[in-house]
Formats: C-alpha cells, structure tokens, sequence
C-alpha cells in the first residue's frame, strides 16, 4: 500500500490553517472548520491510500475549500486563505487528474 503523502500534507496544512486563525484573531469558526475540513481532507487521503480510485471525499473537501477560501482571499487579500485556496485548486486538478486515468489492463 502507497500512502497519499500529498494528500495527508494538504490536510494538515488546512488543520494548521485553522489552528493559525484561531491563534492570531481568536477565531473559533475558523479553527472547527480547519479542524473539520482537514479532518476530512486526512480521512479522504488515507481512503485513496487504500484505493487510487477513491477520490470523491478528498475532491469535496478540497473543492469546498478552493471555493470558500478563495472567496475569502478575494475579499480580503490576507496571505492564508490564498495559500490554502491555491493548495485546494492545486489538489482539486491531481484528484481530477487521477480520477481521469484509465484503469491498467490485467
């Protein structure tokens, strides 16, 4: 079994993104969503470790997350929501990819 390594990094650089807004402005939406979100980003990285073709919750999450928190850098200009939108886009377009590739032939 392969582990997603890019996968479980995207997760925690969410839980810390979470954990950096509760840290800085006492936000606690922000830290039960970072929390949340790369709880679900780490669940969907160990399900495509399992199975490549097991993409659907890691490009939720990850899609949620490059909307929303794009969103947010577009009304803001701060530099962790465009880190964590760019790092949702750049994870939505691998798990696209992978989600595209055709089955090897036995």
């Amino acid at each position: 079994m392969e582990y997603d390594w890019l996968g479980f990094g995207y997760a925690a650089l969410v839980a810390a993104g979470g954990v950096v807004g509760y840290a800085k402005a006492g936000s606690v939406p922000s830290l039960a969503a970072g929390l949340l979100f790369g709880g679900l980003a780490g669940l969907g990285a160990y399900q495509l470790s399992k199975d490549p073709k097991n993409v659907w919750l890691s490009l939720v999450a990850s899609g949620t997350l490059s909307a929303v928190m794009g969103m947010r850098f577009y009304n803001s200009r701060k530099p962790m929501p465009g880190i964590v939108a760019g790092a949702s886009l750049l994870m939505v377009g691998r798990l696209g990819l992978q989600l595209m590739e055709k089955p090897l032939k036995p």
